[in-house]
């Protein structure tokens, strides 16, 4: 394990912190598989896009969260003081940056850079914590500096895939830190296992997005689950009216036993496709694929010779897959592929064996 640490600034150490899987898919990005973003395909489903829609005639109003608020503290079985909407959970790194004064921050990585971005940005030095691949991107005890009273990791993590057990998680929790657990993905594991969301441990903030299951990018809906005082700080540094009415009407749909048996379903979907990607990926060892860790995410990274290279090609042949050299820990030879359907993955295993193949070369 290494830990580095870096000056206020946009972007450090060559790694572009603002380049997101989205990117692969602009312009004329558009026509390809996009297996860049992990976004579930197929969505919104068509009964959530119908809840949604029926908040339209309500727009003239401004929007009430108090409602929302109370699902989501009942789903987290916390009270209402210690939930806080917010407008994505990228939004909350933001008021994380704005409303804390770390001493020393520490982002584990690789993950989403989004908060290393939001640190940065509000003039924070940054400590990189960098898991190795051959630890299977593991979290160990010791890795994170004693002193750190801001620290950040992901679970699963993006873009490893990896999950951490919540007591090496909770191990990270003391008076006088802060530790704030991304749990955007964990809606894909199989009963969320590994979650702390709604666990009392000091100083835990916890993450939630409603983007990754139901296909809600566009809407920017999210929340944090933390203690009332550090809530009360976000709020302060957050804009009036942050969700939408049909934002809030969301949170509510997205939370109700109807969605939840129907998440429960896709992260068992989402667990067969995946081991039929790993098969697959596994075949291509040959040709010097390598997974490394155990993905439990709905999406996988791989290292393969030539990964820009190998990208490009991909992207001639209709695939767009996220580049991993823009995060943290990670270089040119990383790449991620979203968890997609059987016929999906097997089409585009096909081209990355021809792709990886002599003649493909």
């Amino acid at each position: 394990m290494s830990t580095e640490v870096r000056p206020a600034g946009r972007g450090t150490a060559g790694y572009d912190l603002r380049h997101h899987g989205d990117a692969e898919v602009r312009g004329d990005g558009r026509s390809l598989t996009d297996l860049a973003v992990n976004v579930r395909a197929g969505t919104p489903p068509p009964w959530l896009r119908e809840r949604i829609s029926g908040a339209l005639d309500g727009l003239a109003a401004y929007p009430d969260g108090r409602a929302a608020r109370e699902v989501v503290a009942a789903r987290h079985g916390v009270a209402a003081e210690r939930v806080l909407l917010t407008s994505g959970a990228a939004e909350a790194f933001v008021l994380l940056a704005r409303a804390l004064s770390p001493r020393r921050a520490v982002v584990v990585h690789p993950q989403f850079t989004e908060p290393e971005a939001a640190l940065l940005d509000a003039g924070h030095r940054v400590g990189r914590v960098l898991l190795r691949a051959e630890d299977g991107f593991r979290l160990r005890d010791g890795a994170v500096p004693e002193d750190a009273d801001l620290v950040v990791i992901g679970n699963p993590t993006n873009p490893t895939s990896v999950l951490h057990p919540a007591d090496a998680l909770l191990r990270l929790a003391r008076p006088g830190r802060t530790l704030v657990v991304d749990e955007a993905f964990i809606d894909a594991v199989p009963g969320e296992r590994e979650a702390v969301a709604g666990l009392d441990a000091p100083g835990l903030v916890v993450l939630r997005s409603l983007t990754k299951t139901w296909g809600l990018a566009g809407l920017r809906v999210g929340y944090v689950v933390a203690g009332a005082k550090t809530v009360r700080l976000l709020e302060r540094a957050q804009p009036l009216w942050p969700v939408s009415s049909p934002g809030l009407v969301a949170v509510q749909a997205c939370l109700s036993e109807r969605a939840r048996a129907e998440a429960a379903g896709f992260a068992e979907a989402v667990g067969a496709d995946r081991a039929g990607l790993l098969a697959g990926l596994a075949r291509l060892a040959p040709a010097g694929v390598r997974v490394y860790g155990v993905p439990e995410a709905p999406f996988v990274l791989f290292r393969v010779p030539d990964g820009l290279d190998v990208r490009e090609r991909l992207r001639g042949h209709g695939f767009a897959v996220r580049r991993g050299d823009t995060f943290p820990g990670l270089g040119p030879d990383w790449l991620r592929v979203a968890v997609r359907d059987g016929v999906t993955s097997a089409a585009f295993l096909a081209v990355l064996e021809q792709v990886l193949s002599p003649a493909g070369a």
